[in-house]
């Protein structure tokens, strides 16, 4: 299969609110774009929400759908960008740690890079779980039960884990061979 249908028609659920980095959101749903996927991105609030390249503003993009709307079961993957503002706003959101709960319980994959960890320490679900992230949160993970390993991407079962940007190339490889997986694989070990 070609390289760019992989994910053909796979349902990729994008979960982020302002202040989300810019090429964590961006960069990665164009890889799952050109692979087939059908990325749709989630917000607590409608409209726009705005990115950050680092510690600046940088684009926006649309919401295509908003939490109290979303229903993890017309998913197949979900993915969470990082950025230290978004992260730590949505790890607050019930919906958004449900939406998580509930994808992991069904062993769908999740992709999670740079602060999107913190969703999945909120929601209760690091503990035995092996990730990465920006550095800054590995004492989060830890003290949540998880193993937070130094390195570019980290496997464990359903889930791929990346650092931050510098990352990208490498994560969405590991994302996209994640979500090519029958759902019967991602099940194992």
């Amino acid at each position: 299969m070609s390289a760019e249908k992989r994910l053909n028609k796979v349902r990729v659920a994008i979960i982020a609110t302002d202040n989300f980095e810019q090429a964590e959101l961006v960069d990665t749903r164009k890889a799952l774009d050109e692979a087939g996927a059908l990325t749709v991105v989630i917000a607590p609030k409608a409209g726009k929400i705005r990115g950050m390249k680092h510690d600046e503003k940088a684009d926006s993009v649309d919401v295509n759908l908003t939490l109290d709307k979303a229903d993890p079961d017309d998913f197949d993957a979900l993915l969470l960008p990082g950025g230290a503002l978004n992260a730590d706003a949505l790890r607050v959101e019930p919906k958004a740690q449900e939406f998580a709960r509930t994808m992991d319980r069904q062993k769908k994959p999740i992709a999670v890079i740079c602060h999107g960890p913190w969703l999945l320490v909120s929601a209760g679900l690091v503990k035995d779980r092996t990730l990465t992230s920006y550095h800054t949160i590995q004492d989060d993970i830890r003290n949540a039960g998880g193993k937070w390993m130094d390195v570019t991407v980290a496997k464990d079962r359903n889930w791929v884990s990346s650092r931050q940007p510098d990352d990208i190339p490498a994560f969405n490889e590991a994302m996209i061979e994640l979500m090519s997986q029958p759902k019967q694989k991602a099940q194992q070990a």
